[in-house]
């Protein structure tokens, strides 16, 4: 099966701009081979888009950032992280976020209104991805990456970089039901005026402060996918729609 494609489009992050080993980007959705609510570059493996289109989205990601190996984990809303090496570099992971030292080898999350956030520890080479959307959040993924990291390699909260994606922003992260969903130290995050609406983008924010990250080492985008429908899809807005990928590599 043949699709026709066109030129790719993602969104870097300022502070990863000075280390040019650092493969990274958040893909808008132009420029790849889907059609109808998934039009065009639809990386996300849980819609009903043709999974040929899929794959082949997949693969012109892959060659755009000139990796040998693009993984995608079978993502659970969860709290749980894996070590990416070279043992367990061909099996499929169920975890939300993933981090390694491997070169060559894109980590990626999908994600569409949730945020995805990289994370760099230039003193131990190491980069790290994490799929966080208000459940993720509400178990603090971002905190679990950082300890991994920490656990495993050596990694220090406060020499980490992380750069937080195009997410649902404050004026559309509408939550009913918050005293149900949402812990109460998320509470204070109302949007002033809006009291069922929350600024997601300040909890991720304060979640990598408590973790120990610096506020000069993060990077929020400050993109509302609700708002920019023609380079974002948004669940929010739209119900079926296709998956954004947020993708970091350390090339070799």
């Amino acid at each position: 099966m043949e699709f026709s494609t066109g030129k790719l489009e993602w969104l870097e992050y300022d502070l990863l701009g000075s280390y040019p080993h650092i493969q990274h980007g958040t893909f808008l959705r132009s420029g790849g081979t889907s059609e109808g609510p998934f039009q065009s570059l639809n990386l996300g493996e849980g819609t009903s888009d043709h999974p040929d289109r899929i794959k082949m989205n997949r693969e012109q990601v892959r060659k755009a950032l000139g990796l040998e190996k693009l993984i995608f984990p079978h993502q659970m809303h969860g709290m749980n992280v894996q070590r990416i090496t070279a043992k367990n570099i061909d099996k499929m992971p169920h975890v939300d976020a993933l981090f390694t030292t491997e070169k060559n080898v894109g980590l990626a999350v999908t994600h569409a209104d949730c945020q995805a956030a990289i994370f760099y520890d230039p003193v131990h080479e190491a980069v790290g991805i994490a799929h966080a959307g208000w459940r993720g959040m509400a178990q603090n993924l971002y905190a679990r990456v950082v300890e991994a990291m920490q656990r495993d390699l050596g990694t220090q909260p406060q020499n980490l970089i992380a750069c937080i994606s195009p997410s649902l922003g404050p004026d559309h992260a509408e939550f009913k039901n918050y005293r149900q969903e949402l812990p109460q130290d998320f509470w204070p995050y109302q949007v002033v005026g809006k009291p069922l609406y929350f600024d997601l983008w300040a909890i991720g924010q304060k979640q990598l402060l408590a973790a120990g990250l610096l506020e000069r080492n993060i990077e929020l985008s400050g993109i509302c996918t609700y708002c920019n429908e023609k380079e974002y899809f948004s669940h929010r807005r739209d119900k079926e729609t296709g998956r954004h990928a947020t993708v970091v590599a350390l090339k070799g």
